[in-house]
């Protein structure tokens, strides 16, 4: 059992400003649920952010770092655990772009694009931070940000050091940080690539994917897209109401095989399928972590039962075990 108050006390001359007792984790996650923090601390500079890890890590102190809180549910018990709010967010933009994991990502595409470099226009209505997309190889429109790396600066196991892109062993909306096991890792900053391009062609298609984005999102309290997309050739070439595009490239979107169980609006709690959009759980205001948990196995076993393939979360479930995952 650990001695929260004493480790306050221990871990308060490494910090700058006060950590949090008890902080409550609605307040920072995009889905409006979720218990308290056992320590929380919101943390703005690199050499800051670095030496805390390096010291939870050394003395084995169960920690959650967090970005804007756009890709998680947290449980409504709460997180025990040190929880870091990544807010570092300083970047320099050129072909070869160096930038602090708390940076948000659409903010890092838009300072690109006013300089002319194209490469991150699939970020344009991604809600999260650099870190975070890091953590779920996020992505859209079949690009996504392990293209684009040269080198991730981080602490892991209680020391830090820069690492390939390889280190992360990146796949599809997933890498090795979002697994049982991973080691206790903060993101740090990276640098990554960018392509020049004229500012009106990168802006066109930022435009263009923007208008999808808003055409087919809900304006309410979600996590984003919830479950990742099936890539099944075979699946896509037996559903009839695909998209030629889709069946050709073995895409079957999470979103379609939810819609055709007819879960669209769908409501366990104040938790329910959006209406506008099958792949979002939408909290209706009075939703609890329990809400959506539940709600996301009828889902997934409805999908099952009808087209015989288990959905995978996007969505990261935290504090949902006695084991506080280390991202």
């Amino acid at each position: 059992m650990i001695d929260w108050d004493a480790l306050t006390r221990q871990l308060a001359p490494l910090c700058s400003r006060p950590l949090l007792r008890n902080e409550p984790m609605r307040r920072h996650i995009t889905l409006r649920v979720g218990g308290p923090a056992a320590l929380f601390y919101r943390v703005n500079e690199l050499a800051e952010f670095a030496r805390i890890s390096e010291w939870a890590q050394s003395h084995h102190v169960p920690t959650f770092i967090m970005g804007h809180g756009s890709n998680i549910l947290v449980s409504d018990a709460g997180l025990p655990a040190l929880v870091i709010y990544n807010a570092c967010e300083r970047a320099t933009v050129g072909r070869e772009t160096w930038a602090e994991t708390g940076i948000p990502i659409r903010e890092l595409f838009l300072k690109a694009a006013q300089q002319g470099l194209s490469g991150l226009e699939f970020a344009v209505g991604i809600p999260g931070t650099l870190g975070g997309a890091l953590v779920s190889n996020a992505g859209a429109y079949r690009q996504n940000i392990a293209e684009r790396l040269i080198e991730i600066d981080l602490v892991s196991e209680g020391r830090r050091q820069r690492v390939s892109p390889d280190w992360m062993q990146f796949s599809y909306r997933d890498s090795r940080l979002r697994r049982p096991g991973a080691p206790p890792t903060a993101l740090l900053a990276v640098r990554m690539h960018l392509t020049p391009d004229s500012k009106r062609a990168i802006f066109a298609r930022a435009r263009h994917l923007q208008r999808q984005r808003i055409e087919k999102q809900p304006p309410e309290s979600s996590a984003g897209s919830f479950f990742k997309n099936v890539y099944d050739r075979t699946l896509a070439e037996q559903l009839p109401g695909l998209p030629a595009p889709l069946r050709e490239a073995g895409v079957v979107p999470a979103g379609f095989l939810i819609e055709a169980c007819g879960l669209k609006g769908y409501q366990i709690g104040g938790a329910s399928v959006s209406r506008k959009h099958a792949n979002f759980l939408i909290n209706r205001g009075d939703a609890t972590a329990s809400d959506f948990y539940q709600l996301a196995q009828k889902v997934k076993q409805a999908v099952y039962e009808q087209f015989g393939v288990w959905l995978e979360e996007e969505v990261l479930y935290v504090g949902w075990t006695a084991n506080v995952p280390q991202y």
